[in-house]
């Protein structure tokens, strides 16, 4: 240590020189020595930098390296983060993971292998065949479930979701969609046509004999009267020749 000690120190420094920087710190601040070039200068921080961990004494605190592995740490020998190529397991930093685990690369960590986990089949469906439920004897049946728990890199492959089978149904025919309605409208339709085509006949009927009609009228008005013919009958009474 320089003997050149001085006591008004800038940065946190309780005790300081000009050749090795901060000796001692103020209560509650790390003490550590960082390099520059080849020598050692001592600074006084509220945390310890990435790369440290920190230590608690009575007359000073300071923050040692964590392990050359490591990121950063809680202490020398308990990680919570490692350098590239390392992964995490249990606060040690490890090239290969163990037996059972498999390695995270976005969070560089040792985890356990998830395997995949679906529900229950559903119910299967009724048959059908082209998407119709009937106009045939033999069609298919489909059943599903859903994937609950998606599988790790290194997990059990999810199965088939969806599963069909054969299936025979009693034959019947296809009661077309709006059968019955378009029937009633057909029949209305045609009832109407025809009681139209009725009212038509009637009036062209009334208009035939109401046109007969005034024709004889008018044949009437033109032609001469004739004449009462003489009742022979009464030419041909005797004649009283008394007076």
């Amino acid at each position: 240590v320089h003997p050149n000690v001085s006591q008004g120190c800038q940065g946190g420094c309780a005790t300081c020189s000009d050749y090795n920087g901060c000796l001692s710190c103020k209560p509650r601040l790390f003490f550590v020595l960082e390099r520059i070039g080849m020598k050692q200068i001592g600074v006084c921080l509220s945390s310890c930098p990435s790369g440290y961990y920190g230590t608690r004494y009575p007359d000073i605190n300071k923050c040692a390296k964590c392990k050359a592995d490591c990121d950063t740490c809680f202490t020398r020998n308990f990680c919570t983060k490692c350098k590239s190529g390392f992964y995490l397991y249990s606060g040690k930093c490890l090239e290969k993971c163990p037996d059972g685990l498999e390695a995270n690369n976005h969070t560089m960590e040792c985890t356990s292998i998830v395997h995949c986990e679906t529900s229950e089949w559903s119910p299967w469906s009724p048959c059908t065949k082209k998407g119709k439920t009937c106009g045939f004897k033999r069609g298919n049946e489909v059943r599903v479930r859903e994937i609950v728990q998606h599988p790790s890199a290194r997990g059990n492959p999810c199965p088939a979701t969806t599963e069909s089978r054969k299936c025979i149904v009693q034959r019947k025919r296809c009661q077309k969609e709006g059968k019955g309605k378009r029937n009633r409208e057909e029949k209305r339709k045609k009832t109407n046509k025809d009681e139209s085509k009725e009212t038509r006949q009637e009036s062209k009927g009334r208009a035939a004999r109401r046109q007969n009609r005034e024709q004889r009228e008018n044949n009437n008005k033109t032609q001469p009267k004739k004449r009462k013919a003489p009742n022979k009958e009464q030419d041909l009474a005797p004649v009283d020749t008394a007076h």
